[in-house]
């Protein structure tokens, strides 16, 4: 078996609470374990939304460049960062377990309003730097405010209190990994099969070389194969859009106890266009994530 792995992380506080999961997750079986901080592209390009940075990757390019050249044996990613066709050379050879891959809507005290949708008053300013998060949230309340925010999740928390936002979404599984305290704020979580997440929300992937047998035999260990099945369907069906971090789509697949897959889906054209919306259900996964293409694109919004 592999003696040392060298990982390789975003220094984000988020990014390397994910590297020491993973750390502690390899100790435990005897490996020796080397973290390195790469920066990426964006990690420095803060003032521009997603969509706004060309190409994809840009939270994982640079750390793909140190694996090939094999500074590194091993990457991890948040999932949902990751684009669905690795670089020739590399692979995503297993995946972590899955938190709560919901959205949450992170609300000032003095916003917070009972009994309304999503508990913001008329015209709030909601921040997000996503597509996707843009497109659901004007699905369900047209007449909000949206304004582009980034930054990790401290720095998106500290601008909600500072400057002019009502709100702002955050993944449940970013706050949560952090333990973070929320009392500040207001939290609400929406319901993953409604507001629909990001392909693979709440799941690390870790990948490494094609070739590194080692590395890729070390990790099976550590691998979830039923997060795994799900979040295949899940980025199966964005790559059949030839989706990316900045496309509006939400994706979501579960299986229940008498194995049946369902899905959740959510796509518009642009951020500010309607949303279309699929639901699923298969005893297979086999074509799933081609169905659900499928019906969503014979939908008129």
């Amino acid at each position: 078996m592999k003696e040392k792995i060298i990982i390789g992380t975003r220094g984000s506080k988020l990014a390397l609470w994910q590297a020491h999961y993973t750390k502690d997750q390899l100790e435990a079986l005897g490996i020796t374990v080397e973290l390195k901080i790469i920066k990426t592209k964006g990690d420095k390009i803060q003032h521009l939304s997603f969509d706004k940075i060309e190409g994809k990757g840009f939270f994982t390019k640079e750390i793909e460049d140190q694996l090939l050249n094999g500074d590194i044996d091993m990457a991890v990613h948040s999932m949902k960062d990751l684009p669905t066709a690795s670089p020739e050379g590399l692979v995503v050879t297993a995946v972590s377990y899955r938190e709560n891959p919901a959205d949450s809507l992170i609300i000032q005290q003095e916003s917070f309003v009972e009994n309304t949708p999503m508990n913001l008053p008329k015209g709030a300013t909601v921040g997000t730097s996503s597509a996707r998060r843009k497109a659901q949230l004007l699905n369900f309340r047209p007449d909000l405010n949206i304004k582009d925010i980034r930054g990790n999740v401290d720095t998106r928390l500290r601008k909600l209190k500072e400057e002019d936002f009502d709100a702002i979404v955050l993944a449940a599984a970013g706050f949560a990994r952090l333990e973070l305290d929320m009392s500040d704020f207001k939290v609400v979580t929406f319901n993953p099969k409604e507001f629909v997440p990001a392909p693979a929300q709440g799941v690390l992937a870790f990948q490494t070389r094609t070739d590194d047998i080692g590395t890729r035999r070390v990790l099976k260990n550590i691998h979830d194969i039923d997060v795994a099945t799900c979040t295949n369907v899940e980025r199966k069906a964005l790559s059949l859009i030839e989706g990316g971090c900045h496309t509006p789509v939400g994706i979501y697949c579960e299986r229940d106890r008498n194995n049946f897959y369902h899905v959740w889906a959510a796509m518009a054209d642009t951020w500010d266009s309607p949303v279309r919306r699929v639901q699923i259900s298969s005893s297979t996964t086999h074509n799933l994530a081609e169905d659900v293409i499928e019906k969503l694109k014979s939908q008129t919004a």
